[in-house]
């Protein structure tokens, strides 16, 4: 069997499975959070440590000729630190590992690390350290820590993907879809318009919804996911973990304007619905506690859907009819692609 024929989701399935067989260190009393959620947990003294890593690889994540180097760096630690938002969690330290070949240009490293830097101070992040290796093709890895307090029984007090329950209406930050208009335009050699413009920068600088995350916490809300690789792939996600199901209506997606603008409806809502890289924040919980979130933070705030009772942990895209809206994909998957 190929890694193609698992994806990228069965895959991480498979090694966890492996783990626990093996009574891996992974799954020690101190460790709250493991594999397959937006980061690692463990419990540290009076603290909890939260953990991520994310690697961009040229072709894969950005389009090496097309992308600024800044605009790299960026891009690497700001979707680490989106992961941490997605914990309700605070980034602290960061290591950083480079593949370079030997020919790259001293100028573009020094770039990368001047967007690395843009994004560590945006986001209260330093970059403590790494490596550099010989690569055939470049990318950036960067393993980022962070902390989240404890409650009175000593449980981290963090956003989770298995704590969805049916009833709880869903909701998302900003807008979808205009990271994947915006590598369409890259694609296309398109960098014309003001709304063009707008994409491309949904797609080669994102931003990581850290006080949101913060945020929903405080609202009450627990359970969350950043919009990584497509709304409804995410959604899955949560519906898995939860052991519930989730529908959403297609009336209600915030479709980012200018994709609206430049892109037909079919595309629009096949990019919001399943385009990775917008790095939102998706959440359940309570009308009370999703109002309170939208009152906190100064992007908006839409429900888009609920959660609800099924055996198969399905999340769907429904129409104003209650007709399931089959798309091609529910999103990005790294091994077997779109879908």
């Amino acid at each position: 069997m190929k890694v193609s024929d698992l994806g990228e989701f069965g895959l991480i399935e498979r090694l966890e499975e492996l783990l626990a067989a093996q009574g891996s260190a992974a799954f020690s009393e101190h460790l709250v959070v493991g594999i397959g959620d937006d980061a690692a947990v463990w419990r540290v003294d009076d603290r909890a440590v939260v953990a991520t890593t994310d690697t961009l690889v040229a072709g894969v994540h950005f389009l090496l000729e097309r992308t600024a180097w800044r605009d790299i760096g960026w891009k690497a630690l700001a979707v680490n630190v989106s992961d941490v938002a997605a914990m309700g969690a605070t980034p602290e330290f960061a290591l950083v590992t480079l593949g370079l070949s030997p020919d790259t240009e001293t100028s573009a490293v020094e770039d990368i690390y001047r967007g690395l830097a843009d994004a560590g101070e945006a986001y209260g992040v330093v970059i403590a350290g790494g490596d550099i290796v010989r690569s055939p093709g470049l990318f950036v890895t960067v393993a980022l820590c962070g902390r989240a307090d404890l409650d009175a029984s000593g449980e981290p007090i963090v956003l989770r993907r298995n704590a969805a329950v049916a009833g709880d209406l869903i909701a998302v930050t900003g807008s979808l879809g205009g990271a994947a208009a915006g590598l369409r335009l890259l694609r296309d050699g398109d960098t014309g318009s003001k709304a063009t413009q707008a994409l491309l920068a949904r797609q080669c600088r994102p931003v990581a919804r850290l006080a949101a995350g913060t945020a929903a916490l405080d609202a009450g809300i627990r359970c969350a996911i950043d919009i990584s690789d497509g709304l409804l792939q995410d959604l899955q996600h949560i519906c898995k973990a939860s052991r519930v199901g989730a529908v959403a209506w297609r009336d209600k997606l915030p479709i980012d304007p200018a994709l609206a603008e430049l892109f037909d409806a079919n595309e629009a809502l096949a990019m919001a619905a399943t385009g990775g890289e917008d790095y939102e924040l998706l959440v359940t919980g309570t009308r009370e506690q999703i109002d309170t979130l939208a009152e906190q933070i100064d992007v908006a705030v839409t429900i888009i859907g609920e959660v609800v009772i099924d055996a198969g942990c399905e999340a769907k895209l429904l129409d104003e009819k209650g007709k399931e809206i089959r798309l091609k994909a529910k999103g990005w998957d790294h091994l077997k692609g779109h879908g």
